[in-house]
C-alpha cells in the first residue's frame, strides 16, 4: 500500500467513522463537515506545517477539495477543533490500542518545553497567567515562559500519556498522577519497566511506583551506587529525545500558537494525534521505519 498523506487521511477517517458507529448522534441537522472529517482535517493542518488555521483552509480548499467537499470558514473550524478535545483524545488511544505497540511493557517518560510566550508584556497580559510559568530546559540551555509536556510512550514512539504542566512543578509529582489517573493501563501491564532520566529520582517515588508494580530504570547519580540496566539505558534514552525532535521539528511544537488554555490543549493534541496516526498507519502497512513521518509531512 502506498504511504502518502491521502492514503493516511482516507484510512484514519474509516477507522474514526468505524469508532463512532455505536454513538447515538446528537438530534438536530447533522453539520456538513463530518466530525470524522474534522479531526482527519486537523491531522493533516499538523502534518503539513501550518501555523495559521486561515491560510490552512485556504490551502485545503485549493488542493484537498477532492477529500472534504465542504469546508468551514476559520471561526468556526476553531470553534470545532477546540470543542474536539476529548475526541482528539480518545482517537489517540483507539489508534494506540490498535497496534502491536500498546501491549508493550516497556514505557519511556520525558518532558519537553511548550513556550507560550516571547516577551514580558505578553506574560502580563496572558490569559495563561496562573498556569503557564517560567522555567529553564537545560537539554538547550535556555529560560521560557510556557508550559511542559509530559509524555510516556512505547520504545516505537507510540503515546500512551500525556499531560500539560506548569513547569515550576516537579517532574515527578506530574508523572505520578498520570499513573493515577491512568491507573488501569498500568494494571494491565505486570512487570512494566519504566525508562526515565535522573529529574525522576527519588526513593520515595521508586516506592511508589514499585507499589504499582512499575520498576523505574534511570541513569545513576554521582552519590549512587551503579544501579542496574545502565549499558543500554543511553541507547534507549535517545529514543524519548528523537520523539521530542518529532514533534518540535516535524510537528511544530513550539509554533503551536495557542493563546488560551484550551487553544494551547487542543493544539498539542492536534500534534500527539498527528503521530499517532503517522505511527498507526505505518504500522498497519508494514512499514520498516514506524515512526517516519516524511511520507506524509509535504
Amino acid at each position: 500500500m502506498e504511504t502518502d498523506l491521502d492514503t493516511l487521511v482516507i484510512a484514519l477517517y474509516v477507522k474514526i467513522d468505524d469508532d463512532a458507529a455505536g454513538v447515538p448522534r446528537l438530534p438536530g441537522r447533522p453539520p456538513r463537515l463530518s466530525h470524522s472529517e474534522l479531526i482527519c482535517l486537523a491531522v493533516m493542518q499538523a502534518m503539513l506545517g501550518f501555523h495559521s488555521e486561515a491560510r490552512w483552509l485556504r490551502h485545503a480548499r485549493k488542493h484537498y477539495g477532492h477529500l472534504f467537499p465542504f469546508l468551514p470558514q476559520q471561526p468556526g473550524y476553531n470553534k470545532r477543533v477546540r470543542a474536539a478535545l476529548p475526541q482528539i483524545r480518545r482517537i489517540t488511544r483507539v489508534l494506540a490500542r490498535d497496534t502491536d505497540f500498546w501491549h508493550d511493557t516497556v514505557w519511556i517518560t520525558d518532558s519537553t518545553p511548550v513556550p507560550c510566550g516571547m516577551s514580558r508584556p505578553t506574560v502580563l497580559r496572558s490569559e495563561l497567567a496562573g498556569w503557564a510559568n517560567y522555567g529553564y530546559c537545560a537539554s538547550h540551555s535556555r529560560f521560557y515562559w510556557g508550559l511542559r509536556l509530559f509524555l510516556v510512550c512505547t520504545p516505537a514512539g507510540m503515546p500512551i500519556l500525556w499531560a500539560l504542566a506548569d513547569p515550576k512543578i516537579d517532574e515527578r509529582e506530574v508523572l505520578a498522577a498520570m499513573l493515577e489517573v491512568d491507573a488501569d493501563l498500568v494494571a494491565e501491564r505486570p512487570g512494566l519497566l519504566l525508562i526515565a532520566d535522573k529529574g525522576f529520582a527519588s526513593r520515595e517515588f521508586e516506592r511508589s511506583l514499585s507499589a504499582q508494580g512499575i520498576t523505574l530504570l534511570r541513569p545513576t547519580r554521582k552519590n549512587e551506587a551503579r544501579r542496574p540496566g545502565q549499558p543500554l539505558l543511553k541507547k534507549v534514552r535517545q529514543l524519548i529525545e528523537s520523539v521530542n525532535d518529532t514533534f518540535k521539528g516535524q510537528l511544530d511544537l513550539e509554533q503551536h500558537g495557542g493563546r488560551t488554555r484550551e487553544g494551547i490543549a487542543v493544539r498539542v493534541a492536534q500534534r500527539v494525534l498527528t503521530l499517532a496516526a503517522a505511527i498507526w498507519h505505518n504500522f498497519q502497512t508494514g512499514q520498516a521505519v514506524s515512526r517516519s513521518l516524511t511520507a506524509y509531512d509535504h
